[in-house]
């Protein structure tokens, strides 16, 4: 039986899984389709792809809900299946992983600003995470993770949600880019500095950065050693297969597998505790990261 997650990264690194969307593009989803509808209309295809993560040796699988929220999920006139989606994701993903690893709920941003640069009410916009993270949790979800954010406001109503909706440790995970100065900020101006200090005052329990524009690898590796200087005690890191360009109509990423792998004891160094991939890594990424991390477990 597996330890509560929070004791689990206090013992050993945890490898997460890679990227999701960009696997069921390949697995046939349609361009700007609902790939949440997939967790109860092709539910085998999204175990599919997260049993080959679990085969490459991921501790953590990333539930399919990225965009699970009731925001997210108009766009394609499906709001009214929040719960059977989300719900559906968390078990598909407990399938796979059985009871030794972990499953992640996955909330992401809803789209959109909130008042008074936006329309949307901070308070209904909270009780839209509070209802995923409610079905994530019944779905049978380890913890909820909170990823791509950007803005304070947003990550306040996602992370005060996800705590009325269960008592799950609650991963927030920021998006960068490196600006002109060689400092990061998220789009909406943040720091990892000010982050790591507003995260604490939430309660949140594991901080981390994925995915960012013009940012590699090492960069996550910074912006790991800032939280941390920063007094962050569990650190998330998910970096991009490099930065996205487009090739023959389609998206390409051009970190290889065996590139980002050489990097992953930079990620350890600066003290990242779960160490996965984002946009562009596959599993082959993940096992050659499963190599690295445990390469670097042999030699401590």
């Amino acid at each position: 039986m597996r330890k509560p997650l929070l004791d689990a990264v206090k013992e050993r690194i945890l490898l997460c899984d890679g990227a999701m969307g960009t696997m069921l593009q390949k697995a046939g989803l349609p361009a700007g389709a609902c790939g949440e509808a997939w967790n109860v209309d092709k539910p085998e295809a999204v175990k599919a792809i997260q049993g080959e993560y679990a085969d490459a040796g991921a501790d953590c699988i990333i539930t399919n809900t990225f965009g699970g929220s009731s925001y997210r999920l108009a766009l394609h006139g499906e709001q009214g299946r929040v719960h059977e989606m989300n719900c559906a994701a968390a078990r598909l993903a407990r399938e796979v992983m059985g009871e030794e690893r972990y499953v992640l709920g996955d909330i992401g941003p809803f789209g959109d600003f909130l008042e008074p640069v936006g329309e949307t009410d901070p308070e209904d916009l909270q009780q839209a995470f509070f209802v995923q993270a409610r079905a994530l949790a019944e779905g049978g979800a380890d913890a909820i993770i909170i990823e791509t954010m950007a803005a304070l406001d947003e990550i306040e109503c996602a992370v005060k949600g996800a705590q009325q909706a269960c008592k799950l440790p609650i991963i927030v995970s920021l998006t960068y880019d490196r600006i002109p100065d060689g400092s990061y900020r998220t789009m909406m101006g943040v720091s990892p500095e000010q982050a790591a200090k507003e995260m604490s005052d939430l309660g949140v329990d594991v901080i981390g950065s994925n995915c960012g524009t013009g940012i590699d690898i090492t960069d996550h590796a910074r912006i790991a050693q800032l939280y941390k200087d920063a007094g962050a005690k569990l650190v998330i890191v998910q970096p991009n297969a490099g930065s996205p360009r487009m090739e023959g109509g389609r998206v390409v990423y051009d970190e290889t597998p065996e590139l980002m792998a050489s990097n992953v004891e930079r990620l350890i160094e600066a003290g990242a505790c779960i160490i996965g991939g984002c946009c562009g890594t596959t599993p082959r990424h993940i096992a050659l990261f499963r190599a690295a991390i445990d390469g670097a477990h042999g030699r401590q």
